[in-house]
């Protein structure tokens, strides 16, 4: 990786709200530079008028409105930061579509959704940014899994845990093809993390969740992009295809 954290540029899908939108500001609290990637235009417009130009400058961040699960418009994104800016640090795969329809009245439609979104989208960008990554000798690939791709539809849906369990062995193979190039690749898996998603669930619901929780407590998007930093940095250097649990112990191994 390189040791001037001002210059080193950060991708992060998903970015408009929740958990990316807590990663990309980690980073931006770190100096360095971000992209936010998102589908939704008026989400990423409201980020723009937030404090972060005011803390971090104009300068220091862009905005794409990007389909990951349009392999072309993925492409597009990747020319147009490298045309700006000139290098690709560090991508982080973030972006996720979660629904917790049975197994019984999952279309095809649903599942090719998930499926394009989760696992094509963060397979995709992954091999997009390779080519800038491997001319560096360097680079950060961290995949946004989850719990349901370890303990299964809890609730998920079974589309949306298969896709995680399938970002998951895409972190290893990733790493494995990837070894000795400078370029590692981990994931973390989160659950029950308080978020702007939690407001629509029901309160009691909620509380028997909080109580199913070891730490009794909902987890914090903040300690998710504490993780995610740590794994981007120079200190992680040594660890690749691995798994991050953030999770209150509800998943103990």
């Amino acid at each position: 990786m390189q040791k001037n954290a001002v210059n080193q540029v950060v991708v992060v899908t998903g970015a408009a709200q929740g958990l990316g939108l807590a990663i990309a500001k980690n980073f931006l609290s770190e100096g360095k530079r971000v992209v936010f990637i998102d589908i939704n235009a008026k989400l990423l417009n409201e980020v723009k008028k937030m404090n972060l130009v005011k803390q971090s400058g104009s300068s220091k961040m862009m905005f794409l409105t990007v389909d990951v699960s349009n392999v072309s418009a993925i492409k597009e994104s990747v020319q147009t930061i490298m045309e700006h800016w000139g290098r690709i640090d560090v991508l982080i795969n973030n972006a996720g579509v979660r629904k917790e329809t049975s197994v019984e009245k999952i279309t095809e439609d649903e599942w090719n959704l998930i499926l394009s979104v989760n696992l094509g989208g963060t397979f995709f960008y992954s091999q997009a940014v390779l080519d800038t990554m491997k001319q560096q000798k360097s680079g950060r690939i961290i995949n946004i899994s989850s719990f349901g791709g370890q303990a299964g539809p809890l609730s998920s849906g079974a589309h949306y845990c298969a896709s995680k369990a399938g970002q998951i062995m895409l972190t290893k193979s990733f790493a494995r093809s990837l070894a000795g190039q400078g370029i590692t690749v981990n994931a973390v898996a989160p659950a029950a993390i308080q978020t702007p998603e939690m407001d629509n669930i029901d309160p009691c619901k909620l509380e028997k969740m909080k109580e199913s929780i070891p730490v009794q407590r909902f987890g914090k998007a903040e300690e998710v992009a504490n993780m995610v930093s740590y794994l981007a940095s120079d200190a992680a250097g040594y660890i690749t295809g691995s798994t991050f649990d953030i999770n209150g112990g509800l998943l103990m191994r």
